[in-house]
């Protein structure tokens, strides 16, 4: 399927096929379905980050709490949605040594508990390291400002999805 094709879908058939592009938040896919046709990828993730920007504060909140905690529960009991499951693999957060494990721990709570939804990155552009770094820095961030950054953390991870399902205006075989 072309990516012209996808804007021909209907609507249940477009969130059934990109619904979870955003972490458990079908409503963007249902939201930018309403913006087609699309005349690349590009267009298609801005009028998904759209729908979020637009959205009500409460549902953006939803969105940024629909994520799991890097490393976290869900991880451990191989119940994460096979996309983040992929994703936290790729950054080595499924191979932890029991320090960089009890690290990520304590600042996925202190974050949480601080800004009331669990820390976001885009871990395929991260090592373990460097998600440790910047989970460190960004627990004393200013609650707007970190939730700015959090939905373009988001943002960015809804795009490499895109990219793996849509590649050059053509969604990619399976």
């Amino acid at each position: 399927m072309r990516l012209e094709d996808a804007g021909r879908l209907d609507r249940s058939a477009f969130v059934a096929a990109f619904g979870e592009i955003f972490e458990d938040s079908p409503w963007v896919a249902e939201t930018a379905w309403a913006r087609r046709p699309w005349a690349s990828l590009s267009e298609l993730h801005a009028a998904m980050v759209a729908a979020v920007d637009a959205a009500p504060a409460e549902q953006r909140l939803a969105l940024l709490r629909a994520h799991p905690d890097l490393a976290g529960r869900a991880a451990l009991a191989g119940a994460l949605a096979p996309a983040s499951a992929a994703e936290q693999a790729a950054a080595g957060l499924d191979r932890l040594d029991p320090v960089r494990y009890a690290q990520l721990h304590a600042l996925n709570a202190t974050y949480r508990d601080r800004f009331g939804f669990p820390f976001v990155a885009c871990v395929r552009e991260h090592t373990v390291d460097s998600i440790l770094a910047d989970a460190a820095a960004r627990v004393s961030a200013v609650p707007e400002e970190e939730e700015r950054r959090a939905l373009g953390e988001v943002a960015r991870i809804a795009r490499l999805r895109l990219e793996d399902l849509v590649a050059d205006g053509v969604a990619a075989a399976r």
